[in-house]
């Protein structure tokens, strides 16, 4: 079998999309975008294509090692997402050509299913618990919101109040045993994130996400002093070495490797493993398309780690498209009862709808994420 032609999707509301051919009649799926900069992934893609044709796509492991490894410059948003979206589709293909879920060939299934949550509010949080109402009323056991608008590295109380008010409405309107996580988006410096999170802390929450950015991680072991709530990261970070400073800087308990951006199935199963070794868990990072979900969920299925899963469906930024648009079986992802059912099908378990790819990829989009700025006129983190 060899590899025939690769060709990019810019489709609504924010994706990109990749379809690998063989000359088997077999072809794969994949998900290589950064949200704000898909053109730019799938020129990346274009590259890395050059040396993929007429090569076997079952040759996984090489494959990867040659992407990541030969082109001296390594690592990063633009070339992991690129690789991984060409990732998930060389796996859907070996799925698709022995008629096996990618699951089976990294070892079976430790589930079934997995927990879901659903995103409520938008990225200035807004009537959040009418919307968690609504989230559990549809089956969901758990949600996330945003935490804050944008706070100076000092900032005043009353934004403090704004963010506690929003929360304490989610957790009274739901009540105490639905899980409930709460992401700061990087947006909170650390003067700011001992604040929130010392105040937080009666509202037993499932995770605080993303308190400090990345690239503060040593800060991360003092801010996990100061809260009872677990802490979650990892939406940035790129392959193992990213997260072996993670983990050995301690203080992380959920970790949240996105397999469209870091490098793929066959990246983001080796980084749960090692959160594994370290007793952390992992709870996949996924505000994408469907073929970024089903990735993601052949993962979830052999890390025995994952405990709960990030997914798309109603999420503020779908407006154009949501999640179930481009599937041909919109019942794939099963959700029920707060769970989604890991798809057994062959490959990535989904069946892309082409006609409708190549509908909306005539559309395109230029998603960009908004500029915030600070009253005194500085950009803010968003």
């Amino acid at each position: 079998m060899k590899i025939t032609a690769i060709t990019t999707f810019i489709v609504p509301p924010r994706w990109c999309f990749v379809r690998v051919d063989t000359d088997a009649g077999i072809s794969g799926w994949g998900e290589p975008v950064i949200e704000g900069r898909a053109h730019t992934v799938a020129a990346a893609v274009s590259e890395l294509a050059d040396y993929l044709i007429g090569k076997d796509p079952r040759h996984i492991q090489d494959h990867w090692n040659v992407l990541y490894r030969a082109g001296f410059y390594r690592g990063g948003p633009v070339l992991m997402s690129a690789l991984a979206g060409i990732d998930h589709a060389l796996w859907d293909i070996h799925g698709k050509a022995l008629g096996v879920p990618v699951h089976a060939l990294l070892g079976g299934p430790v589930r079934n299913k997995i927990r879901v949550y659903s995103w409520i509010g938008g990225d200035r949080p807004a009537d959040t618990a009418d919307a968690a109402r609504a989230a559990v009323a549809r089956g969901f056991s758990a949600v996330k919101m945003n935490g804050t608008e944008e706070l100076q590295y000092v900032d005043s109380h009353a934004k403090v109040d704004r963010m506690l008010a929003n929360v304490q409405a989610v957790r009274e309107a739901v009540g105490p045993d639905i899980g409930l996580g709460v992401d700061f988006h990087g947006r909170v410096h650390k003067p700011m994130a001992k604040v929130l999170m010392r105040e937080l802390a009666p509202y037993n929450l499932m995770f605080i996400e993303e308190p400090v950015l990345s690239e503060h991680l040593e800060s991360i072991p003092e801010l996990a002093a100061i809260s009872p709530a677990p802490i979650a990261l990892g939406e940035r970070l790129y392959s193992r070495f990213d997260f072996k400073r993670v983990l050995q800087t301690g203080g992380v308990d959920i970790i949240q490797p996105d397999p469209a951006h870091a490098g793929g199935i066959t990246e983001t199963v080796k980084i749960a493993a090692m959160a594994e070794a370290y007793d952390v868990a992992v709870a996949l990072h996924c505000p994408l398309g469907p073929i970024a979900l089903a990735a993601n969920l052949q993962i979830d299925a052999v890390s025995h780690n994952a405990f709960i899963q990030e997914q798309s469906l109603g999420i503020h930024y779908n407006a154009a498209n949501d999640l179930l648009d481009y599937v041909t079986d919109r019942s794939v992802f099963a959700y029920e009862d707060g769970f989604v059912a890991i798809p057994n099908g062959p490959g990535l378990g989904i069946e892309v709808n082409q006609a409708y790819v190549d509908e909306r990829a005539a559309v395109g989009h230029r998603w960009r994420n908004p500029v915030w700025r600070h009253e005194d006129g500085s950009v803010a983190e968003w």
